[in-house]
């Protein structure tokens, strides 16, 4: 797809969809609940997003402590912050798809399938898991000289 077109797409064709739909539900339910109705979703989104993101930094610290390359974690991570931004910008259509990607098996099925797609991942691999020997690998050793410059002054 033409780099253009989709910035055309995506910088004028949704805020445009997305204003039609607000006053056509502005035009049943009122201006007043309308706005109301898209403050709430962007504080609901908001602290969602903020529970959701201290559960995956937590992950993260797990993975990190166990020796395991958190690699899953932190993109999900990523997808959460495109998430929040997706819920504190103003229309229904962005705030679906925010919560959307707030629903973790939602979200982990999303990054694996485009890991995939792109070439990242093997298929029946995923982060976190051992190799295939079960012996964890060895850790790598860097040899080296020192000294100490305040030993010297003393």
């Amino acid at each position: 797809m033409n780099p253009l077109l989709l910035f055309l797409l995506l910088f004028a064709g949704i805020p445009l969809i997305e204003l039609y739909l607000m006053i056509e539900v502005g035009s049943e339910i009122g201006a007043i609940p309308t706005i109301a109705l898209t403050i709430f979703t962007a504080v609901l989104g908001g602290l969602l997003v903020r529970l959701q993101g201290l559960s995956t930094a937590m992950r993260v610290r797990e993975a990190m402590d166990r020796g395991d390359m958190p690699a899953i974690e932190m993109l999900e991570g990523a997808v959460l912050l495109l998430a929040g931004f997706m819920l504190l910008l103003p229309g229904f259509i962005t705030d679906a798809l925010g919560f959307l990607l707030l629903v973790p098996p939602v979200r982990r099925s999303l990054l694996l399938l485009y890991l995939r797609r792109s070439g990242v991942l093997q298929q029946g691999k995923a982060s976190g898991h051992q190799p295939p020997s079960g012996q964890r690998p060895s850790p790598r050793v860097i040899e080296g000289e020192f000294r100490r410059e305040d030993d010297e002054r003393s």
